[in-house]
Order: C-alpha cells, then sequence, then structure tokens
C-alpha cells in the first residue's frame, strides 16, 4: 500500500511518499506554507495539486495535517480540498501538532500524551486515552506563544530598553542586538520593532541564547529562565486538562527553540518534572511528517471528497434531523415565475421581485402566536437579568448582529442585553470564511464562552434550517437551559427536539435559485424587528410610540430627543434642550424632572 503523508506548516510543507509493504521512502520533498488560513481555496487547490504533480506515484491512501486546523469546518474545507486532487482516495485531515504526537510511540503505560512545541510561536497539545484533546498557547505573539523565539525576543528588546532607562546605559545584551540587526543608534530599534515580522522578532532569540552561552549573560540568563518557566507552566497545565495528578504523562517536546538548545531544553524538562513527577519525557525524534503517514495507515476507507459530506450529515452530532436534508427546504427550490430570469426585461424582473416580497408579511403573520410567545420569554428573561443572543451564519448572521448593534442607540440597553453571534466571528461580517457554517463545534464553544444559563433566551437564524453552526449553539444552550428559538424559513422543523419555539415562516423557492439573502433574508429582518421591538417595547422602553430610552449620540438623534421630551411633557424648546443638557442628555431622566412621563 502506497502512503502519502503530508505535514503543512507556517512556512513550509513536508511530504513523504511511503511504500508500506517494504518501508522504502519513494519520495520526500518540501513544498511552500500549508498554512490553511492563508491559503484561499484555490490557492489550497494549487498547493496540493503541485504536490500531486510530484508524486512519482499515486497514493492510495494519505493522511494531512497543515496548520491552522482547528474546527471542524477547516477539516471540512481541507477533507474537500484532498477529494478534488485525489478522487477516491482514503483520506485522514488533521493539525500539524497532531502529527508530532502521531510520529511518536505512545508508551502502553501513560495515559497521556502531551506535545509541547516551542519555534517561532508556541504551543502544547494535550490527548488521553478517551480521544480528549485540549490545547494550551497557540494564540499568535500578542496574547499567546509563551516561551516561544517571539516571546524570547520581545522578552530581550523590553529587558534592555527598560535597563537603559533605569542606568543610563546601553546594556551589553542590547549592544548584540544593535550587532545582529546592523543598526547604530537604540532609537532605530523603535520603528523596526513596529514594523518588524513575527519570523523577523524571532529571530533575535539566537542573540540571547548566544549571549547566555557565550559570556554567562545575566540578562539572557533570566530571559530564558522565565521563558523555561512559562514553557513548563503550559505544558503542565496541559497536562492537567486531560489527566488527573498522579497519573503518567508522555511528554514529547519539538520545535527549534527546544530541539537546539540542550540546556534550555534542560531547564524545560527539569520543571515539568518537577511540577509531574510521573512522566515520560522524551525529545521529538522523527518528523511530523512521518506521523502523517500514520494517520494515512489509519484512513477508515472514505475519500476526501465523500467524507467532507459524511461529516457534513452527522445529524446525530449536530442536532440536525437527517431526514430533513438542505436540498429539500422550500429555499432552495427553483421558483417557476423566474427560469427565464436572466433573459427578463429589468422592468418585469423588479416587478416580479417586488411581488414576492409583497408575500412575506402574509407568511409572518402565520407564525404571529410563535413570535408572540417568543416575545414573551424574551420580556420575561430582561425582567429576571437574562439575556437575548441570535446566532446564524452569513446572511443570517449578519442581520442578527445588525439587530443587536441597533438595540442601544434605540433604546439605551446594555450591549450584553442583546447579542449577535455570527459563524466565523468578525471577518465573516463583511467577507466570507470557509467552512464556518459548518462548524458545529465553534457554535457550542461561542455559546460556552458567552457564558449562557437558563435565563437566557437563544435564538438560532437560519434561512434553510441547515448550518452546523446554530445546532452547536442551539444544543449547547439547550444542555445550559436556555430557552431555544429557530427563525428559519424551512417548515420542517416544527417539531425539532432541541427547540422551544420555532418561527418558520414558508417564504418558498427564491427568484434568484437559493439567494437566501432575498425573501428569506427580508422576513428574517422583519422578524427580528419584530422580537426586540417589542419586547423592549414592554420592559417598559417605549412610551406610546417614542423612545424614550433613545441614546441621543449623534446630533440627529439630539434633536429627536428634543422633540420626544417636548412631545411628553408639552414643554418648549428651550426648556427641553435644557433639562436634557441638566440630565446628561438621558431623556428618561429629562422627563421624569419635567414631572410628565408615564411608564
Amino acid at each position: 500500500m502506497i502512503l502519502l503523508g503530508i505535514e503543512g506548516g507556517g512556512t513550509r510543507t513536508t511530504v513523504l511518499l511511503v511504500d508500506e509493504g517494504n518501508g522504502t521512502v519513494l519520495a520526500e520533498f518540501t513544498s511552500g506554507p500549508g498554512n490553511i488560513h492563508l491559503l484561499p481555496d484555490e490557492a489550497l487547490d494549487a498547493h496540493l495539486h503541485e504536490i500531486r504533480e510530484r508524486l512519482p506515484l499515486a497514493p492510495d491512501r494519505i493522511g494531512i495535517g497543515l496548520a491552522g486546523v482547528r474546527s471542524e469546518g477547516d477539516r471540512l474545507r481541507v477533507s474537500a480540498a484532498v477529494g478534488r486532487q485525489w478522487p477516491r482516495t482514503s483520506a485522514t485531515v488533521s493539525d500539524d501538532l497532531i502529527l508530532a504526537l502521531e510520529a511518536t510511540e505512545w508508551k502502553n503505560d501513560c495515559v497521556a500524551q502531551v506535545l509541547t512545541v516551542s519555534g517561532t510561536g508556541s504551543c502544547c497539545l494535550g490527548r488521553n486515552r478517551r480521544g480528549e484533546t485540549v490545547k494550551v498557547g497557540g494564540r499568535g505573539p500578542v496574547i499567546g506563544d509563551r516561551g516561544s523565539a517571539t516571546d524570547i525576543a520581545l522578552h530581550a528588546l523590553r529587558s534592555v530598553v527598560t535597563l537603559s532607562d533605569i542606568h543610563a546605559d546601553w546594556p551589553a545584551l542590547g549592544v548584540d542586538i544593535l550587532n545582529f540587526l546592523q543598526m547604530n543608534t537604540p532609537e532605530a530599534l523603535i520603528e523596526w520593532s513596529m514594523t518588524a515580522s513575527k519570523t523577523e522578532l524571532a529571530s533575535l532569540a539566537r542573540v540571547v541564547f548566544e549571549a547566555a552561552v557565550s559570556r554567562d549573560d545575566e540578562v539572557a540568563h533570566a530571559i530564558l529562565k522565565r521563558a523555561s518557566e512559562r514553557l513548563a507552566k503550559d505544558t503542565v497545565h496541559c497536562a492537567a486538562r486531560v489527566t488527573k495528578r498522579g497519573e503518567k504523562v508522555q511528554f514529547v517536546l519539538n520545535g527549534s527553540v527546544l530541539l537546539k538548545n540542550p540546556v534550555f531544553c534542560e531547564g524545560v524538562i527539569s520543571r515539568i518534572r518537577e511540577a509531574w513527577p510521573e512522566s515520560e519525557i522524551q525529545r521529538l525524534d522523527q518528523p511530523g511528517a512521518w506521523g502523517a503517514v500514520t494517520l494515512a495507515r489509519g484512513a477508515d476507507g472514505t475519500d476526501g471528497t465523500a467524507k467532507s459530506f459524511a461529516l457534513l450529515a452527522r445529524g446525530a452530532d449536530l442536532g440536525l434531523p437527517q431526514w430533513k436534508p438542505v436540498a429539500a427546504s422550500p429555499t432552495e427550490g427553483r421558483h417557476p415565475k423566474s427560469t427565464h430570469f436572466s433573459e427578463m426585461p429589468i422592468a418585469d424582473a423588479i416587478r416580479l421581485m417586488l411581488e414576492e416580497d409583497l408575500t412575506i408579511p402574509g407568511k409572518i403573520l402565520a407564525e404571529s402566536e410563535r413570535i408572540e410567545w417568543t416575545i414573551r420569554r424574551v420580556v420575561k428573561a430582561f425582567a429576571e437579568g437574562g439575556r437575548l443572543l441570535y446566532c446564524g451564519a452569513g446572511t443570517s448572521g449578519r442581520l442578527g448582529v445588525l439587530d443587536a448593534s441597533e438595540c442601544p442607540p434605540t433604546f439605551r440597553s446594555p450591549v450584553s442585553l442583546v447579542q449577535g453571534i455570527i459563524a466565523g466571528g468578525r471577518t465573516a461580517l463583511w467577507s466570507a470564511v470557509e467552512g464556518a457554517e459548518d462548524d458545529a463545534a465553534e457554535g457550542r464553544q461561542a455559546i460556552e464562552h458567552r457564558h449562557v444559563t437558563a435565563a437566557d433566551v437563544v435564538v438560532g437564524i437560519s434561512a434553510s434550517g441547515h448550518a452546523p453552526f446554530i445546532w452547536g449553539c442551539l444544543g449547547e444552550a439547550k444542555e445550559r437551559g436556555a430557552t431555544t428559538v429557530l427563525v428559519c424559513c424551512n417548515p420542517a422543523y416544527r417539531d425539532h427536539p432541541l427547540l422551544d419555539q420555532a418561527i418558520l415562516p414558508d417564504t418558498g423557492p427564491e427568484i434568484l435559485t437559493g439567494s437566501t439573502r432575498l425573501k428569506s433574508g427580508t422576513a428574517t429582518k422583519l422578524v427580528l424587528n419584530l422580537i426586540t421591538t417589542l419586547a423592549m417595547t414592554h420592559s417598559g422602553k417605549v412610551i406610546g410610540n417614542l423612545m424614550v430610552d433613545l441614546n441621543p449620540s449623534n446630533t440627529k438623534l439630539r434633536g429627536r430627543a428634543v422633540r420626544i421630551v417636548r412631545e411628553l411633557t408639552g414643554a418648549d424648546e428651550e426648556t427641553a434642550l435644557d433639562t436634557l443638557e441638566t440630565s446628561g442628555w438621558v431623556v428618561r431622566d429629562a422627563c421624569e424632572r419635567l414631572g410628565r412621563a408615564r411608564p
């Protein structure tokens, strides 16, 4: 059997093609960087295509681990790309960290493994015999990478500058840094430090190690001692999250900072052993690409493309009924009136689209009882210290974020009261994030990290009802006792077990087949308008039809605030303006000062 192992890192990709029968390496080479977050689909396809073209034989099985593969959506995306290059070939997809563990024989008496990597960046990955994995660190130079080359370099720069400020003398380590960078004065470091890449910063770690070894530099020793302590602590914390104290753990050390600096590595080892005596500690003795070969050996016989669809169809894990595929949603149907849409005169197309939009209010009105139920639950949540959280992907997610963001200026509500969660995070607000919609695990984590409780209402928004991300959100919310609601244009989800309520206007096929930003998006916006407007109104933030809790944050809104105060109190413009200024532009307070507002 011919096994292909691919290890993609931030700077290069290592490829191994092995004949399992006789253990012969048929091909071994490197290619460009393999971080999927730096490779759009087209670039990822080109990267894998180049690898395929350089292989002397086609593989029977593939194991691939790429930097940046963090979620189910990432794995789906890589699986699909592998399937496009090697159709009908069994493939297993993972991240580059797991490959290092796969390249190491797991000792039988160890209940868990922990990989600690320190190179340009740093990270710890732990796993136990139950298949649970935990990652510690690895969040980049600003908020992570403790004990990495970048961390060492940044600490060195700050240390030499601080010492210079205290003693009015440039320290010897600072001289080394200037010499390494070919700079004449410390001031030159200012501009360089603001523009240097992570790799350029990390290169200064070599200066620190050389100073410690060559002249026993005190400052360099202190910097390295701190780095080894931080790295060892992360390692031990990672172990504690995958197993209990007292159980034997196999620690595996990797990365240039550890493997190329024996004294530093021994310091880390001694600190790990001191904190976790029941341990087996070793340096990684073969490249991670061999771990990819191990993954390939265990590939389950599913080809890359099929694996993508298999993962999408795991309805039991996602809380998504397997018998209701997205293709069956009315939103995916072909509209009989628009089959010749591309040939229509523009005037006719305008009329057709607007005629279809006219059907939306009636569809929403048919859901009014369920909308009312939801509004009452939201009012109750607000009264009892709970929150309203929208979650969605793509257009649905953006609509949720939009509705949430408009509540503070309209109703002077805290930004935490109504929240929007979008698959893929803030980047997805303005551009598509590959695979984000398909990541149920990210949905669960989003709800977990928002500390959702039984006091909250969580509303999943999805035009077709398919998006695994929202089912991850709703599943986690349900487990935490929160009220769960679905806003969707697919009536098939009426009796879903994860839902306390479902608002399902059947808007039918889109004029542009499958483009759910059209009727489905319009219907969703109208439903969300109803929920927040009426929930806020029935929470006392409206008097009559006036926004008594308006936040007058600009000239237009200050003018509106004056008019509201005048309407509610009968005051003249000057009095209303003076009272608002005295009240800090809080409309309700101004009305109460004038003694005429009623809740």
